[in-house]
C-alpha cells in the first residue's frame, strides 16, 4: 500500500493556494499517522501547531479550500441542540464475560466442539488476545476513504451521532491513507482517555471549580457526549480499533482476500492510518491465553491507559463465521475480566495523617473489603473539600477504588444507604503530631500543620531531605534512607544536628561502611561553604522556592535582616506577595526556627557577604531570560547560573516583559510565542559572547 504523503521537510508550492492547502493537509495527516499509529513522531508538537495554524489561516482567507477531511475540523464547530439517533447497519453486540480460568477453558472447549461438528474432527484453532479497554465503544463509517459518520453503541441497535465530536480526535483519521481503499468501511473500536490526560483534565476542572471525573472512562464518555464539540477538542481523547462491521469493495476491488484473520485486519488498519493497540497476543490453547492474561495483569498499572480485562477471539474469519452467534454475543469471542477495582464498603471512622510537607490528609478507616485482589482497610479522602464534595460521612456506605499500587481512594458515598447514626467529619484544629494549629490558606484545598518541619516530627524527614538536597545545601551521600535511620534512631532532630555528627554515629548504621561514613562527614563539612540563597531555600520555608530565595538574598544580603524584616519590607522584594511574606514572617516568628538558624551559623555555615548583592552594574542587570530547547554545550542549570551571575533573572514563561529568550535545538512553544511577541531571541554562542565582554555597566 502506497503512502502518498509529502515528506515533512517538503516546501509547498507557493503559487497555487489550493496546492499549498493540500500540502499542509497531507503534512498534518502524516504527523498524526506517525504519532498515533506508528508511535514514532518526526516533529515536535510545536511544528504540528505551526502547520495547523498556517492551514487554518489559508482556509480562512480562501473558504472554498476547506475540505471535509481538513484537520482544521478538529477544533469543533457550532454546538448541537441534541444528538441525532443512528440505526446501526450491523448491531454492536456485547461479549460474554469470563472471570475464572475455568471460564476460559470452557470457551476454548466450546470453540473446538463447535468447529469439530462442522469438519468431523478436533480442529487446529489459532486464537488472538487483545486488551479490553475501559472506554466507550464507537463505530466509524468511511465512504471512499472519507469519514462520514460516527456513532456510539447505544442499545446495540441504535446509537447517537457523535460525528462532529469524533472529528476533533486527532488519533482518528479523517481520510484513510493509500490507494486500495474500499467504497464502504465501518470500523469498530474504543474511544478512551489516557491516564496522564485524565490527571491533567481533573487538575483543570479543580482550578475552574468544576466537577471532577471519577475515572478515565467517565471522562472519555462525558467528553465525547458534549453537545459543544469545541469542549471535546480540548479533552485529548484517543482511539484504538478492534473490529470490522462493514466492508464494501470499490469498483477496482473484488474482495480483500488477504484479510483472512483478525490479525490481518489489525495490520491492514495500521497501514491505512487507523490506530490499533500494539499489546496483542497469539495462542493455540487455553493455557496460552491465560499466560497472556497474567502477563498483561502484571504490567496493567504501567500501561498509559485503563483496561479491565483481555478479549480472546478465534483468529480465522472463516472459523468465526462457522461458530456464529448465540443470543446477542458471538461464540467466537469472550472477555476475560480482571478482578473488580471498585467495591462497596462502610466507613468505620475518619482520621487525619500528617505528611512530610505538613499536609493534613483525612483517611477513611474501612470495613475490610477485597478490591482488585487485595484486602483494603484504609482509603485516602485527599482533603476536607473532597469529603464535602463527595458527601462522605462516618458510617456511610461508599464506593472504594484501587488501581494497582496506587493508594485506594473513596470515589463516592451512597447516600441512599446512609444509616441514621452517621456523623459528619470535622477537621481537627490542631496537628495530632505536635499540637500546633492547623492552617488552611484561602487559595489552597489542603490544610497543613503550621509549625513547619523543624518543630513537627511528622515533617522532619521530609524537611531534612530537602535541606540536604542538591539545590539546597548539597550534602552528597546524605540520602533518604540514611536520613530515615538518623531520625528513627533519634540521632538528629534538626538540621543543626547534622553538623554535630561524628564518625561513630554514622558507621554503626545499616549499610554504612567506614569509607561511606567518612564521605558523608566530608560532604557535610564541604556544605558549610554555600550561598545565602541556597541557605534560605534549604530552610524549607513554605512558598519560598529557589527564585524567591535568590530575590531575598539580593534584596537583603544578610540572613538576620530577613529574620527581622516586617511584612511590608518583604513585600518590597520582587515577586514576593502577601502569601509569601506572611509565610516568611510566620516561620521566623517561631523561636525554635530562629534558634536552629543560629546553631547552623555557629556550626560554621557561611557565604561570601558580597556575593548575593550588587548586581546592578552587571550586563544582564534587570533583564529576564527564558530558556527553551537543548543547548549545544551548556545544561539548563549551567546556563541559568551564568545568567544569574551576570545579574539576570531566569523565568519559566514568555511574556511581553521578557527581555530575551535563549533558544537551543528542538525549541518548542516558548520560541513560537517569543517570535509572536517580538522578544529578542539569542543562541548559546551569542550569550557566551555577551558574557565574555562583561564589563560593569555604568547607570
Amino acid at each position: 500500500m502506497q503512502n502518498d504523503l509529502f515528506d515533512a521537510g517538503d516546501t509547498p508550492p507557493a503559487s497555487d493556494p489550493a496546492q499549498v492547502a493540500q500540502h499542509y493537509r497531507q503534512q498534518l495527516n502524516q504527523y498524526n499517522h506517525e504519532y498515533y499509529v506508528l508511535d514514532a513522531p518526526s516533529v515536535p508538537d510545536a511544528e504540528y501547531d505551526r502547520v495547523f495554524k498556517q492551514l487554518q489561516a489559508l482556509e480562512k482567507q480562501y473558504p472554498h479550500l476547506a475540505t471535509p477531511d481538513s484537520p482544521t475540523l478538529r477544533v469543533g464547530g457550532a454546538a448541537l441542540a441534541a444528538f441525532k439517533q443512528i440505526q446501526h447497519a450491523v448491531p454492536m453486540l456485547s461479549l460474554n464475560n469470563g472471570f475464572e480460568d475455568a471460564d476460559v477453558e470452557a470457551f476454548v472447549r466450546r470453540a473446538e466442539e463447535g468447529l469439530a461438528s462442522e469438519i468431523g474432527r478436533t480442529p487446529d484453532i489459532d486464537y488472538v488476545a487483545d486488551l479490553k479497554f475501559d472506554g466507550l465503544a464507537i463505530s466509524l463509517l468511511y465512504q471512499d476513504g472519507l469519514l462520514i459518520q460516527a456513532a456510539t453503541r447505544g442499545d446495540g441497535s441504535v446509537g447517537e451521532d457523535v460525528t462532529e465530536n469524533i472529528r476533533t480526535i486527532r488519533a482518528i483519521p479523517l481520510r484513510l491513507i493509500g490507494d486500495n481503499i474500499p467504497h464502504i468501511l465501518e470500523v469498530r473500536g474504543e474511544v478512551l482517555m489516557f491516564k496522564a490526560d485524565f490527571i491533567k483534565l481533573n487538575e483543570r476542572q479543580r482550578r475552574q471549580e468544576l466537577k471532577e471525573f471519577a475515572n478515565p472512562r467517565n471522562a472519555a464518555a462525558g467528553s465525547l457526549r458534549q453537545l459543544d464539540a469545541k469542549i471535546t477538542a480540548q479533552r485529548h481523547l484517543r482511539f484504538f480499533a478492534y473490529g470490522l462491521a462493514q466492508f464494501v469493495p470499490s469498483d477496482a476491488q473484488t474482495t480483500l482476500q488477504t484479510l483472512q484473520t483478525h490479525s490481518d485486519l489489525l495490520a491492514w488498519y495500521s497501514q491505512i492510518g487507523i490506530p490499533v493497540c500494539k499489546e496483542q497476543g497469539r495462542a493455540t490453547s487455553a493455557q496460552g491465553l491465560l499466560d497472556f492474561y497474567h502477563s498483561i495483569e502484571q504490567k496493567r498499572d504501567q500501561l498509559p491507559y485503563e483496561i479491565d480485562g483481555v478479549v480472546y477471539k478465534v483468529n480465522s474469519f472463516a472459523q468465526q463465521q462457522q461458530l456464529g452467534f448465540v443470543s446477542r454475543a458471538p461464540r467466537f469471542a469472550i472477555a476475560h475480566k480482571f478482578p473488580a477495582q471498585e467495591q462497596l464498603t462502610t466507613v468505620l471512622d475518619i482520621e487525619v495523617q500528617v505528611g512530610r510537607t505538613g499536609a493534613i490528609t483525612p483517611v477513611a478507616r474501612l470495613a475490610p473489603v477485597q478490591v482488585g485482589g487485595v484486602i483494603v482497610t484504609n482509603a485516602t479522602l485527599h482533603n476536607e473539600d473532597e469529603i464535602r464534595r463527595k458527601d462522605v460521612w462516618i458510617g456511610d456506605v461508599v464506593i472504594v477504588r484501587r488501581a494497582g499500587d496506587v493508594i485506594p481512594e473513596v470515589v463516592a458515598s451512597v447516600p441512599a444507604q446512609r444509616p441514621a447514626n452517621a456523623k459528619r467529619f470535622e477537621m481537627p484544629s490542631n496537628c495530632p503530631q505536635c499540637g500546633s494549629p492547623i492552617v488552611k490558606l484561602e487559595d489552597e484545598a489542603i490544610a497543613r500543620c503550621g509549625a513547619g518541619w523543624i518543630k513537627c516530627s511528622a515533617q522532619r524527614k521530609g524537611g531534612l531531605w530537602h535541606f540536604a538536597s542538591r539545590k539546597a545545601m548539597n550534602i552528597d551521600g546524605l540520602g533518604e534512607q540514611l536520613l530515615d535511620q538518623l531520625v528513627d534512631k533519634n540521632v538528629i532532630t534538626t538540621a543543626a544536628d547534622l553538623y554535630k555528627l561524628g564518625f561513630m554515629s554514622l558507621v554503626t548504621l545499616e549499610r554504612m561502611a567506614e569509607k561511606s561514613a567518612n564521605n558523608v562527614i566530608a560532604a557535610i563539612e564541604a556544605s558549610k561553604k554555600t550561598t545565602l540563597a541556597r541557605f534560605i531555600y534549604a530552610l524549607g520555608i513554605r512558598h519560598v522556592g529557589e527564585t524567591t530565595a535568590k530575590d531575598l538574598a539580593r534584596s537583603f544580603g544578610d540572613i538576620h535582616a530577613i529574620i527581622d524584616a516586617s511584612e511590608e519590607q518583604l513585600l518590597a522584594v520582587n515577586e514576593v506577595g502577601p502569601v509569601v511574606a506572611k509565610s516568611i514572617r510566620q516561620f521566623f516568628s517561631d523561636p525554635l526556627n530562629r534558634e536552629v538558624v543560629e546553631q547552623l551559623l555557629a556550626a560554621g555555615v557561611s557565604w561570601p557577604q558580597a556575593e548575593e548583592s550588587g548586581h546592578n552594574g552587571l550586563i544582564l542587570s534587570g533583564k529576564t531570560v527564558v530558556l527553551t530547547g537543548t543547548l549545544p554545550t551548556l545544561s539548563r542549570e549551567q546556563a541559568s547560573a551564568l545568567i544569574e551571575q551576570a545579574g539576570g533573572k531566569v523565568q519559566s514563561s514568555v511574556s511581553k516583559k521578557t527581555s530575551m529568550v535563549l533558544a537551543g535545538d528542538e525549541a518548542g512553544s516558548k520560541l513560537v510565542k517569543a517570535q509572536e511577541l517580538g522578544v529578542l531571541i539569542i543562541s548559546e554562542a551569542e550569550l557566551l559572547a555577551m558574557l565574555s565582554d562583561q564589563a560593569p555597566q555604568q547607570n
